[in-house]
């Protein structure tokens, strides 16, 4: 082989491997080969805790928040929209920064420790000891097409020490709203920190240790 027919191959692997370099990354920034969002949303608490507050497990009670079920509709990091009663779509631009489980469950866990200042955990270690425990499931967190509304929907279950559960269902609807991702997204963080306020308030009047 001539040294210049090997300068030939050598600039075609690496023209190669840049090409495969491009595609791999475009294959990771790919949003199912449409164009990302302008935006990305995400929820933010009514209520938070100053900065400096202090709560310690052990000296007060404390409160584990255990990550949220949700149907498959709301398992992914999109909108959901009720067009009718059997047909689901996604809100066009509307996309979570994370899904909305995780996103339901830091806000309910800033909620409580605002209001009442306990210990709440909502990370996934077991290790630490809690004297209540919320499980539930988000039943709806999206757009009705049907009357224009968004619509919040928690069943809770909350439970003190061996013996005593509750449970309860929470909704938050918001009427007037525009099937547009701005306007949807700020009504589900209005009724989100809604129902977030509303289940604070039933676990304490259920029995939040002292």
């Amino acid at each position: 082989m001539s040294e210049q027919q090997g300068s030939m191959m050598v600039t075609m692997f690496r023209s190669g491997m840049a090409l495969a370099g491009a595609a791999l990354l475009s294959g990771c920034v790919s949003f199912g080969g449409a164009e990302p969002p302008p935006s990305l949303l995400t929820l933010t608490p009514d209520t938070a805790l100053p900065a400096g507050v202090t709560a310690q497990s052990g000296q007060s009670s404390a409160i584990r928040i255990f990550p949220l079920e949700t149907p498959a509709k709301l398992n992914v990091t999109r909108v959901p929209v009720q067009v009718d009663a059997t047909e689901i779509a996604f809100l066009k631009d509307a996309v979570w920064i994370e899904k909305p489980a995780r996103l339901f469950r830091s806000l309910m866990a800033e909620t409580i420790r605002a209001r009442t200042s306990t210990f709440v955990i909502d990370g996934d270690d077991p290790g630490m000891k809690a004297d209540g425990n919320l499980r539930g499931v988000i039943r709806e967190f999206g757009y009705d097409a049907r009357n224009g509304s968004v619509i919040v929907r928690f069943d809770a279950v909350w439970s003190v020490g061996a013996d005593a559960t509750y449970t309860q269902r929470f909704e938050s609807v918001q009427g007037g709203v525009v099937a547009e991702a701005g306007p949807v997204a700020e009504a589900l963080n209005i009724a989100a920190n809604d129902v977030a306020g509303q289940v604070n308030d039933w676990i304490v009047g259920a029995g939040t240790a002292d």
